[in-house]
Parts: C-alpha cells; sequence; structure tokens
C-alpha cells in the first residue's frame, strides 16, 4: 500500500488525537515511511538512462550504418557492436522542432498546434499545459533528470515592456533581443516539462542558454546575435565552437556526481548537442581530421565526445545497469561532402546542399538513401537507432523492425514499470520486446512527413507519399527492392496506394486510436 504525504496531514487534521486516534496516526505513519522506503528501493533497482540525440545527423554518417562512410565514428561503431542497431527506425518529420516533440511526448507533432516546420524565434511551447514528457514520466517513476544541448519545443521568454519580445516568430531579426528581461526566469522551459537540470538553449537562432530557468549565457552564431539586448553584462557568450566542449563537460559533471552521490536514485541524462547541425563549428582540433570535409571533422568530433561520456560511465559502477540510447532527430541536410567540397558556410536551404556523385572521394552522410533533411525521402526521415543494456540486450544485433522515435517513452516507460494512461503519448509503442532482441512486430506502420507538411506512410517494405500540390496523384515505393526510392509503383500498384493512402488518413484524423494500428 502506497501512502501519500496528503494523506498523513489529512489524518492529522481530522484525528482529536484520542487514545484510537493516536494509534492509528503511528500505525498510519509507521506505514508511511515504510512505502516510501520501499518506493526508493525500487527505484534504486531500475536502470540509468543516457539518451543521445544528434542533430541532422545522417543515416550513413556512422561506419557501423554505412561501409562507405568515409568518417571515422569508432564509439558509436563500438556502441553498435555491444547493442541493437535499428535500421527501419524514423524521426519521423525531417526536421528538428517536430521530431523532438514525437520524442518527448510519444505523440506525432501534427497533433499538436504546430502542424509543420520548427518553431521560430520565442513561440511558446509546443507541449500542451499538462502534458507528459518523457522526462516527466521518469521523473515520476524516481528518477533524477538532466538535460544538456538544444530543446527547441518552445519558451515563454520575460520582456521589460510586457510585449512579444522582438524578433517573434522570426529566425532572424536584428533586433533580437532587445526587449528581453534578462533578470527574469523563462517559463514553459525544459525545467517546467521535466528536467530538474539543464543547460542548453531553446532555439539557437534566439541564441539564449538557459540553466534550469535562469538566462545565464548565449552563444556566439554566426547568423544570429544578441547585440539589441540590453542588461546583459552578467551573459557570458560562448563561442559556437566550444559549446559541444561545454556540454559534454558538463554532462560528465551530472555523472560523475550521481556516481558519488548518497542518493542511488536512478538518472536519467539527455545529452543532446547541436552537431553537426549548421554552422559547422568545429573545434581546432578536429579541422581536418577526416576525408569528408568540415562536415564529417563535426562528425567525428561528436562521436569523439560521446566517447569521453560513455567512458565515464564505463569507470563506474553504474554501466552494466545503464541503458544508452542514441538517435538522431533527421537525416543530414547534405547529400554529399568531401575534402573537395565547400560546406564551410552553407546557408539553411535545400537548394545549396544537393546531389550527390558516385566517385570514392565523396562522402554521402545519408548513404544510398534518397533526399536530405526537410524532404519526405527515407534521407530526411530515416535515422541510426541504437540501444545498449549490458547483458540484457544482445551484442552486435541489427533489427529491421519498424520503430519511430515517439516508441522511445512507451518503451522506456514499459522498462521502468511506468504504467501511461490510455490518453498519454498515443502514438507511442512499447517495443522493449524488440529491444531486447526478441523479435516482434509491434507497430506495422509508421507516418512520415516533410517540414512543408506533405506526408507520407511506410507499412512494411512499402511506402506511400502523398501528392503535393504540383501532383495529382501520390508515389508509391517498394523499401526492401528500392531502398533510394527511384521507381514510383503507384500505377502498377494503384489499390494498395489508395489503401495507404486512406489508411494515412485515418492515422491523421482526430478520432484516430492506436488500438487501430496493432
Amino acid at each position: 500500500m502506497k501512502i501519500s504525504k496528503e494523506s498523513v496531514s489529512k489524518y492529522i487534521n481530522k484525528s482529536v488525537l484520542n487514545k484510537h486516534g493516536f494509534y492509528g496516526l503511528i500505525i498510519l505513519c509507521v506505514m508511511f515511511f515504510t512505502s516510501c522506503k520501499m518506493e526508493k528501493e525500487k527505484a534504486s533497482t531500475l536502470p540509468n538512462i543516457i539518451l543521445i540525440l544528434a542533430d541532422d545527423l545522417g543515416y550513413g554518417d556512422l561506419r557501423s550504418y554505412n561501409d562507405h562512410s568515409l568518417v571515422p565514428t569508432p564509439n558509436l561503431d563500438k556502441l553498435a557492436s555491444e547493442g541493437i542497431s535499428f535500421t527501419n527506425a524514423y524521426c519521423p518529420v525531417s526536421v528538428c522542432t517536430p521530431s523532438r516533440y514525437a520524442l518527448m511526448t510519444g505523440t506525432y507533432p501534427f497533433r499538436s498546434w504546430k502542424k509543420s516546420g520548427v518553431l521560430a524565434n520565442y513561440e511558446p511551447s509546443m507541449i500542451s499545459e499538462g502534458q507528459l514528457t518523457l522526462p516527466k514520466m521518469l521523473q515520476e517513476a524516481g528518477y533524477t533528470t538532466a538535460g544538456f544541448g538544444k530543446w527547441h519545443l518552445g519558451a515563454t521568454f520575460p520582456t521589460l515592456d510586457g510585449l512579444k519580445p522582438a524578433g517573434y516568430g522570426q529566425f532572424k531579426s536584428k533586433n533580437n533581443g532587445e526587449n528581453i528581461d534578462l533578470s527574469k526566469p523563462i517559463k514553459n522551459g525544459p525545467v517546467d516539462k521535466g528536467f530538474e537540470n539543464w543547460y542548453g538553449f531553446s532555439c539557437a537562432s534566439e541564441c539564449w542558454v538557459m540553466e534550469g530557468n535562469d538566462i545565464v549565457a548565449a552563444l556566439q552564431h554566426e547568423f544570429y546575435n544578441i547585440n539589441a539586448a540590453k542588461g546583459k553584462e552578467h551573459i557570458e557568450i560562448i563561442p559556437s565552437n566550444e559549446y559541444l566542449k561545454l556540454l559534454t563537460k558538463k554532462s560528465i559533471a551530472f555523472l560523475s556526481q550521481r556516481f558519488r552521490s548518497p542518493d542511488k536514485s536512478p538518472f536519467f541524462l539527455y545529452f543532446a548537442p547541436y552537431v553537426p547541425h549548421i554552422p559547422l563549428s568545429v573545434s581546432d582540433e578536429f579541422i581536418g581530421k577526416t576525408k569528408a570535409g568540415t562536415y564529417g571533422d563535426y562528425v567525428a568530433e561528436l562521436d569523439s565526445k560521446i566517447g569521453e561520456i560513455l567512458d565515464t560511465l564505463e569507470s563506474s559502477d553504474q554501466k552494466d545497469n545503464t541503458i544508452i540510447i542514441f538517435a538522431s532527430d533527421n537525416g543530414s541536410q547534405f547529400e554529399r561532402t568531401g575534402l573537395h567540397i565547400n560546406n564551410a558556410n552553407p546557408s539553411n536551404d535545400l537548394v545549396d546542399v544537393q546531389g550527390k556523385n558516385n566517385g570514392t572521394d565523396e562522402h554521402h552522410p545519408n548513404g544510398n538513401l534518397k533526399g536530405s533533411k526537410w524532404t519526405i525521402w527515407e534521407g530526411g526521415v530515416r535515422m541510426p537507432f541504437i540501444v545498449k543494456w549490458a547483458d540484457k540486450i544482445p551484442s552486435g544485433v541489427k533489427s529491421d523492425k519498424l520503430f519511430a522515435l515517439n516508441d522511445v517513452m512507451a518503451t522506456l516507460g514499459a522498462l521502468v514499470n511506468y504504467d501511461l494512461p490510455e490518453n498519454v503519448a498515443i502514438d507511442s509503442y512499447d517495443q522493449s520486446l524488440n529491444f531486447l532482441g526478441k523479435e516482434n512486430n509491434i507497430r506495422n506502420t509508421v507516418v512520415v512527413q516533410s517540414s512543408n507538411g506533405q506526408m507520407g506512410l511506410r507499412k512494411g517494405d512499402w511506402k506511400y507519399i502523398q501528392p503535393n500540390e504540383n501532383e495529382l496523384q501520390g508515389q508509391l515505393y517498394n523499401l526492401a527492392e528500392d531502398e533510394s526510392e527511384s521507381n514510383d509503383l503507384i500505377n502498377e500498384h494503384f489499390e494498395l496506394g489508395e489503401e495507404m493512402k486512406k489508411e494515412l488518413l485515418e492515422i491523421t484524423s482526430n478520432t484516430y486510436s492506436k488500438n487501430q494500428n496493432k
């Protein structure tokens, strides 16, 4: 029986403390403290969780996924050799905000107020008031939660004049930060959504870095600045090529503190660096380290920093009781990189980075998949997804089962014995059996989406893409035979295309229940 503090308080307030009431109070208190002790003991046996989410890293960047990769990724390759790698895992949107929403809520982003694209500067939280999040779920399960890096799910910033922040709804504004009140805390950010500890920015183009709810620093960005801001004397300016190092240092400090702490409650570490997103802010010591150009150098640096975090875990007594998850929020924006290709200062625009050749001196971040970030193609929505849990997950296994980033919430919920309510994480499936190598077809379909809202449906070997404004009919591909989506079979299999079109509409409707998809 679980007794709450509220129950004890209520009993004390009602009790007249006669002889029977006094003894009843003593019994209730004993039950309460026994319950607390049992809850602590239960929590201490739960696995720790480290979730690493790269930013714009492609399916073909890791050598464990792409034999032809020109980027050395020894730490992530080692992680793959010690765990399970999913080869049909999806974001499920080809840009960061909606994919992070799917991860944090277990819900497709088209069900939120933001139907497509990413959040612009200072827009409010994409997560509804009271909506359960992944870190909040783990917090309720007894975890100490911490996040470092990138949020990009919205927050409410205080202003000096009570008006909306300058540049609201834009990605670049000359007067960015002009009326931000840097002396007051933000609201509805990572801390209010479940992170007890947070250090990082909400949106890179805002520049502001928060520690907890307080604005303490700003990212020195090539494209954006805070020149117009007032009262920023206490604000630390972080060079963009030092940000990854700083996040790594803070993540390691958090782990070290947890390992030393007498409090043995489990921890959840969310490491979400701004890498290899543009600008390609590579540290000096990694410039020229790969044959894949500046982009490849940045991926190699990310791999190195992930290695430092994993080494910290490996040297602790918690290494065997920690689940490690690695994923990317969407595909790479680059279709090709190399020493002969200048990717140093690309714009955040698809037309600047399209095209690939077959030369051995080229690196293809998305492998042989078609497309890139922003697009509906596999190169935009398919991601590397690796999970390790010593002695629980088989080593070196590759799974072709369908998986979506929104499944993380239900899966971890099952692994930590948290019962999700029926109306929570409605697009999240418990894939714990697949994590453990049992190979079950848990998910039948995945809805995928481009940055402009075009949708598709992956079902079995098939992928249907709805027509855009310039098309009369959709597209259909057999990914088992045509992973690069080069042969549209909509005319040959028109009925199948119509069936998948209907199913896509059913899933995206407001009346949809995930029980229909089992």
